[in-house]
């Protein structure tokens, strides 16, 4: 599962905000699901060949967040509290200043907004051919 997970260690990002948001992610687009168990701590880090105190750093902040939580000898879990918390104004502020943040980042590398858009675009037939 862990693989389902990409972290580029030439990004100038940091390991551990790229990977809160590869798991944010997953989520929000239902490839993990409320409820579903998430790879321990170390396969996490062997899988994705990073330290495994950056993945328990990342576990630590989603769990502060309430975006999972922690069964001592069980495992780490996505919560359902988090998401049926959350009011769609909020959402909605979320994914707006995420998208200014990528929209920013587009410009920054040189890329144009149509061209982020096209990406976009190609990515989404992708999927959907993929899952038809």
């Amino acid at each position: 599962m862990s693989m389902m997970f990409h972290i580029n260690p030439t990004d100038p990002t940091p390991l551990y905000a790229q990977l809160t948001r590869a798991i944010q992610f997953a989520i929000v687009t239902g490839k993990l699901r409320i409820g579903e168990q998430l790879p321990t701590v170390r396969q996490m880090a062997v899988d994705l060949r990073i330290n495994a105190n950056t993945v328990a750093k990342v576990y630590a902040e989603l769990e502060r967040t309430g975006v999972v939580e922690t069964r001592r000898g069980v495992g780490t879990f996505i919560c359902a509290r988090h998401f049926e918390a959350k009011q769609k104004r909020q959402h909605n502020n979320e994914l707006r200043e995420f998208a200014d943040r990528v929209i920013a980042e587009t410009g920054a590398l040189g890329f144009s907004l149509d061209d982020l858009i096209d990406q976009l675009q190609s990515r989404r037939n992708k999927e959907l051919r993929k899952n038809v």
